[in-house]
């Protein structure tokens, strides 16, 4: 894919893990410049520094909720996706796991949150703030009360039609 210039590139993480798979997500602080107080993968901007994008996946993902995740445990890149509000292009890659060390959130992260994901996607309704769908068909999912929008939704969007075929 062409990359738009007009974007900042960042990538995310999206870590399962475990028997009856869950997915791991972190909500962001509400004091943050970009996105701040919303539910999204562990992950960050593009730095100058990293070699691609996954290792900027990979070196957010251990700064954010102290997990080391290898490149050989990376089992694949779903498709990118773009912000509506802070102009990213966003890289998502995903780390399948038998398990995972306690995790801990640095001062990015408010929470982090363990999801089952089966039933996660199973709460999937289309976006109906009309605002979100102007850059394309959006999607939200719940958890505990929080909704999970934006470029999250629309990541597992992808996670819920891959895992149906």
């Amino acid at each position: 894919m062409p990359i738009d210039k007009k974007y900042r590139l960042a990538s995310v993480l999206v870590i399962i893990y475990g028997d009856d798979p869950i997915v791991v997500m972190t909500e962001k602080p509400k004091h943050l410049k970009f996105h701040a107080g919303e539910i999204s993968f562990p992950g960050g901007k593009f730095d100058d520094s990293d070699d691609d994008l996954l290792e900027t996946a990979l070196r957010e993902t251990s700064e954010e909720i102290g997990i080391t995740i290898t490149r050989d445990q990376v089992i694949g890149q779903l498709d990118s996706v773009i912000t509506l509000n802070s102009g990213f292009l966003i890289f998502p890659f995903v780390a399948v796991l038998e398990k995972i060390p306690p995790l801990s959130a640095n001062a990015e992260v408010e929470k982090i949150f363990h999801i089952p994901l089966n039933s996660f996607l199973k709460t999937v309704v289309k976006d109906p703030d009309p605002t979100h769908n102007i850059i394309q068909e959006m999607f939200t999912f719940e958890y505990q009360n929080q909704i999970v929008w934006g470029a999250s939704a629309r990541i597992l969007k992808q996670i819920q039609i891959s895992l149906k075929s």
